[in-house]
Order: C-alpha cells, then structure tokens, then sequence
C-alpha cells in the first residue's frame, strides 16, 4: 500500500514526530470523503513532513463510516449518533498530535490546494491562521446570516474575522488543546482564542460548489449561536468578576426606581397631586427592590466564582511565557 501513494503511507504513521494532523468532521458525505482524501494526500506529497488525518464521523446514517473504512492511514473517530459540528472538532482537536492543526469540512467545498498558502501565512507568527471564502459559493440567504452573525460578532467582541464560518482553518496545537467545546461554540473559536490574547489572522481561501449531497445547514442554528455569543461575552467578560456586571446593572435600576420613588413623593407631598390609580410609584419601588436583587446575585456569583477558582485550580488568565534571565 505505501508504494501505491508514493510513500507518503510511512509518514502518516510516524506519530512520534507528528508535524501535521488534519481534523475533518463528516456527516453523510459517502460520496465527498474519497476524493477529498485523495487530495489531501496529493498537496501532503509535496509538503513532505509527518501528518496523520483524522476522520470523525458524527453519526453518519449513510454509507459514510464503510467509505472511510477504506481509505488507509487514516483515523476514524466514529461517534454514536449526530452531536453536531462543535462536538466532532473537540473531539478531533483532543485526539491530534500534531504540533500544527487543519481542519476543513468533508464536503469538498475546501479547497486542500490552500493549505500550503495557510502554512506560510501561519509562520509569520501567528498561532491561528482563518480562511475568509472571499467568494463564497452558497445560497444568498447563507451569505446573509452569515453577515448578520459577523455584525453581531463586531459589536460584543470586536471580531474582525470576516468568515467565522469558514472550516479551512490551520492552528497551532497548543493553543486548541485547553479548548473545551459544547453548543454551537466551533463558530466562536477564533473569538475564543483572540480573547485568549492568541494572535489570530485571516487569508482569502478559495470556495467550490457542493458536487454531492446537500448541505446540513439549518436556520435553528443561528437562535443557538446567538445564544452561544450572549454566554461567551459574558464568561469572557465577566467570568471572573461576575458582580461587576449584576452590581452595574442592580445599582442602575435602583436609581432609576428611587428617582421615580423620590419624584411622585415630592408631588403628592409638595404639590398635592393624587397618586390613586397610578402604576409608576409602584414601579419605582419594584425597580428599587430588583435592583437590590441584582446587586445580591452579583455579590453571590461572585463568591461562587472566587470559591471556584480556589479549589479547582483553574486560573483566570492565560500565560504565554516564563521566562528566567539570568
């Protein structure tokens, strides 16, 4: 088998000097994983380091896992039913041992021909290199959810990547190995790893039309990415200081209900203006007593949060370096 690819079979294998590790994530591409297998090894052959490809199959229902079973040196990680994108990438970001990462849909609309292009950008020293599908071959309405979602990408993180979409990716293997994915988070990494103080870019990839099957994209997943975003700029922002957003927002709402509580004394007391009947007085005491409860969850969120860091370990910030001069 290693003569009939060239020799390349021998490198596949070579673990313990992992240069790359390929991580595509398939879901009923029975007819996609073979050509695009054959060219991936095609643009490896000339790259010439170790690699391994890594293969998870997310429940396939189709002939998919009985294609991958036929294609040597290869990795399958075979899931138990569909757990959706993000899983299929934590799972393969957990298995690779490579010191660099690519990951790429299974569909064949990436174009393996830009991974060496992704390399070079990648050693310019950055630790996350993002295709941007310039001219992006898919429906209208894809394109513009897909604009709607960088709007709102803008807006809570200051996101400049143009195509969070985009699965053609090259990563560093350090800096995905910490990364514990769940919901529709594989759509955030970049912004995860940028908020990290990672050093993320972008390059114009190519895009190609679907050949088989149809696409997997469903309008429910931008509810439940939007909802992802709202959690990530929340734990990003306020992971570690929890009272500083409810404590903000309680101290705000109870002056807003005191304002309203002090302004209708002052005209029932000074002025004789009747208050039968009005909801507003009793709104600004609701807000005052909201607001109080506010500022308490924050304080407890907080105690919660210290408690957490000090008995699991876990730190609130992330290092880069030591280093000892002597």
């Amino acid at each position: 088998m290693g003569r009939e690819i060239g020799g390349i079979l021998e490198r596949a294998v070579n673990i313990t000097n992992m240069k790359f590790s390929l991580v595509i994530p398939v879901y009923n591409e029975e007819k996609s994983v073979g050509p695009l297998y054959r060219e991936i090894f095609s643009v490896l052959e000339k790259i010439k380091k170790p690699f391994e490809i890594i293969f998870i199959n997310d429940g396939s229902t189709d002939g998919t896992l009985k294609e991958l079973l036929k294609l040597p040196a290869v990795k399958i990680i075979d899931f138990q039913r569909n757990f959706g994108q993000t899983a299929a990438l934590d799972a393969g970001f957990k298995e690779a041992k490579g010191n660099i990462i690519v990951t790429m849909d299974g569909d064949g609309q990436n174009n393996p021909s830009d991974i060496p292009l992704m390399l070079e950008k990648l050693e310019e020293g950055y630790d996350v290199v993002c295709g941007w599908r310039h001219s992006r071959k898919d429906f209208i309405h894809l394109r513009f959810l897909s604009n709607i979602g960088r709007m709102i990408r803008r807006l809570l993180f200051n996101d400049q990547i143009h195509d969070s979409g985009c699965s053609l990716r090259v990563y560093r293997g350090n800096v995905v190995k910490n990364l514990d994915l769940y919901g529709e988070m594989h759509r955030y990494i970049s912004t995860i790893l940028s908020l990290r103080g990672f050093k993320v870019t972008e390059t114009k990839v190519s895009h190609r039309l679907r050949e088989y099957g149809r696409s997997k994209y469903r309008w429910q997943k931008n509810i439940k990415g939007f909802i992802d975003a709202v959690n990530l700029w929340f734990l990003y922002k306020y992971r570690a200081r929890p009272l500083h957003l409810f404590g903000a927002a309680g101290i705000l709402i109870s002056a807003l209900g005191f304002l309203l509580t002090f302004y209708f004394a002052f005209i029932r007391v000074f002025l004789g203006v009747p208050l039968s009947g009005r909801v507003l007085p009793i709104a600004g005491m609701f807000l005052i007593l909201f607001g109080v409860q506010l500022f308490a969850t924050g304080m407890l969120a907080d105690i919660l949060v210290r408690n957490h860091y000090s008995t699991s370990g876990e730190k609130s910030y992330f290092i880069k370096n030591i280093i000892i001069n002597e």
